[in-house]
């Protein structure tokens, strides 16, 4: 079996891009460092393909970042710190969006392949097939989407939501909704019924919508209709605009009506009052999902990105509940 770029570097003690920065970019590297590398390649026999590393005059030098919503303030600390991590490593990044349309996906898709030496598909709304077509076409690490035989980061909500649903509980929160806003992000519904459910909190699902702050607006009309007590949003944007037009209708939060979004935006940090979120740590996620696409490029020159048990890698991403003034005790009344 072949040796992958991932075992040489564990034999090295470096990172999968630093072994891909010795064969490809070697001025990048340390000479001790560099010789490290190459020392354990030899020894463990891998051989990076030098053919096609020769084709570098086809290759761009570029990574594509295909993001649901650029204007929803969750992505632009990703893409900051996604362009700074890429930088460092040698390579640029072209961000566009996909306004979570498959047809409108497909498209972004095809303009710019060619013009990156691989992609990461944020909660793809493509088929399966059609990615795991795609991703025997080009380098492809998938964002929130399961999909076997393609290398993944998972974001894991399930720390934070655990800890939301801990909060209410002990607020004396019993009656609950969720505003979903997404069809493809299927398994963040189901985390949330998972944990709400064990601590017996009554949990009803608003949607699917789409992610905006206008989903809020709506879904904040539609909250009084189920006597409850507390919203958590699909994200902060969809929280913020309950939070609007809470304020509207005369409901005080978190008097009346206790409201929790997810992501931890700037805009989390500001809102009045201020909003009790679920917090994913951007730098992280842009750190390990560049380093895992790039890693995946490495492999499609010089050996498979799989494991020995022929599983594809999977990244996974933590969260922690952030109190703010959006959370209290459950109204007496």
């Amino acid at each position: 079996m072949a040796v992958t770029i991932r075992e040489v570097a564990s034999a090295a003690g470096v990172s999968v891009s630093t072994v891909s920065r010795a064969f490809t970019a070697p001025d990048q590297v340390q000479p001790a460092t560099r010789q490290r590398i190459l020392d354990a390649a030899a020894e463990l026999g891998y051989s990076a393909n030098p053919a096609a590393r020769s084709l570098r005059g086809g290759s761009t030098g570029t990574l594509g970042l295909i993001v649901p919503d650029i204007a929803n303030p969750f992505f632009p600390p990703i893409i900051k710190a996604m362009q700074a991590r890429a930088r460092r490593l040698g390579y640029t990044v072209l961000v566009a969006d996909s306004d979570e349309r498959e047809a409108d996906e497909l498209a972004v898709i095809a303009a710019v392949s060619k013009r990156v030496d691989g992609l990461i598909l944020w909660a793809s709304t493509l088929t399966e097939e059609r990615l795991q077509e795609l991703a025997g076409r080009m380098p492809l690490v998938v964002v929130n989407r399961h999909v076997p035989g393609i290398p993944e980061v998972r974001i894991s909500l399930s720390a934070g939501i655990a800890q939301a649903a801990e909060l209410l509980k002990a607020y004396g929160h019993r009656r609950c909704v969720f505003v979903n806003a997404s069809r493809a992000e299927l398994s963040r519904g189901k985390s949330i019924q998972e944990s709400f459910e064990a601590l017996d909190l009554s949990l009803h699902e608003l949607g699917p919508y789409e992610p905006r702050f206008e989903t809020g607006v709506h879904a904040a009309t539609l909250v009084a209709a189920h006597d409850a007590t507390a919203v958590i949003a699909h994200n902060d944007l969809v929280a913020l605009g309950v939070l609007h037009q809470m304020a509207n209708l005369g409901v005080s939060v978190p008097r009346d009506v206790s409201v929790i979004g997810i992501d931890d935006t700037l805009l989390a940090s500001v809102s009045t009052p201020g909003l009790t979120t679920i917090r994913i740590d951007p730098e992280e996620i842009a750190t390990r999902a560049g380093d895992l696409l790039i890693e995946t490029i490495a492999g499609s020159t010089g050996g498979s990105t799989k494991g020995r048990d022929g599983t594809s890698p999977l990244v996974e991403i933590g969260s922690r509940l952030i109190p703010r003034a959006s959370t209290g005790p459950a109204p007496t009344h």
